[in-house]
């Protein structure tokens, strides 16, 4: 299985789209002008939002090369096909958290503010976002094809850009970091018990399809 995670990871890194990667680099700048102390938070969260996307986008590779008839030929359960996806998407995990303390330092820095919580919740941030995106979108690759979950991808950025404006425009990012401190342990327990159901959903589904 290790081949196919290997391949998975690769798929990752070699599908970036340079649109996407452009786009959040713009707003992740303009992130760190704009909320001062809070700038590592709130880009951490559009990176682990880019994350969770790019990870959603690589799933259609093979669709589009149709890999699934070559690997029906080849000696690999729907486990190992199944769970080798799954396994990808937490190493992609470091390219959010590795981004995400890289933004944060830059706030730090930058604003000469270190604030514990704030690295807390984006740590958290960076882990889960991802974590929620693939949960969610590899189930519906299974069972209803790429297009399906690449339109409730799309539709996840919704809320997430509606409650990080509501914290901006109404209680402000103190009291975001404050509340949402105490829900951290709470969302990601409730994340990765969602990703383990996820692929025993994602496993009838690929069963189904074959």
């Amino acid at each position: 299985m290790r081949g196919l995670i290997y391949k998975e990871v690769a798929i990752f890194f070699k599908s970036i789209d340079k649109k996407l990667a452009l786009i959040a680099a713009g707003a992740i700048v303009l992130l760190m002008f704009e909320t001062g102390v809070y700038a590592g938070l709130l880009a951490s969260v559009m990176l682990a939002m880019t994350v969770g996307m790019q990870n959603v986008m690589s799933f259609a590779s093979d669709e589009q090369a149709g890999w699934k008839k070559y690997q029906l030929a080849m000696p690999v359960s729907a486990a190992s096909a199944v769970t080798s996806k799954y396994v990808a998407v937490v190493c992609t995990l470091a390219v959010s958290l590795a981004g995400s303390i890289g933004l944060n330092l830059i706030s730090s820095v930058a604003f000469q503010s270190f604030q514990s919580t704030i690295w807390g919740v984006s740590m958290a941030v960076a882990v889960i976002v991802p974590l929620l995106w693939a949960g969610i979108c590899l189930p519906l690759t299974y069972w209803f094809g790429f297009r399906t979950a690449q339109t409730m991808g799309l539709l996840e950025v919704i809320p997430v850009c509606y409650l990080v404006k509501y914290f901006e425009d109404g209680a402000g990012f103190s009291a975001m970091t404050d509340s949402v401190r105490s829900y951290v342990v709470v969302a990601g327990a409730a994340a990765v018990v969602l990703f383990l159901l996820s692929m025993g959903i994602s496993m009838m589904g690929y069963s189904r399809r074959r």
